[in-house]
């Protein structure tokens, strides 16, 4: 230890400070939530908002790698997806991916409404 350290904690008793403590566990959390909660937040809310805008007539990929074209979008947040020919089924539109689909539209070059 160096001679400035040692004559500090000689003059505190060798306790540390519980407001310095204290500042550095609020400056942890605030932390946190800037670099990790608030950015899942807005992901999750995008997501949403790319989920709800999609309509009858999209071509899509969900969550699972399914690629279709939506045929019908219901009132209950369910969609109508057709997968092959004679072959639709029912999900949920938050099974839609927004980067796969982004992805795939953009290899297509049409256009893109992320």
């Amino acid at each position: 230890m160096n001679l400035n350290a040692t004559l500090l904690m000689a003059s505190e008793g060798g306790k540390p400070n519980p407001m310095s403590t204290l500042f550095f566990m609020g400056a942890m959390i605030v932390v946190m939530y800037f670099f990790m909660i608030r950015p899942q937040m807005k992901k999750a809310k995008e997501q949403k908002a790319f989920a709800n805008q999609n309509n009858a007539g999209d071509i899509i990929v969900t969550i699972a790698g399914i690629y279709g074209k939506i045929v019908k979008a219901n009132d209950d947040g369910t969609i109508m997806v057709e997968v092959d020919r004679n072959t639709i089924i029912k999900m949920d539109r938050s099974a839609i991916s927004m980067e796969m689909t982004a992805a795939y539209r953009k290899k297509l070059g049409t256009e893109v409404k992320a």
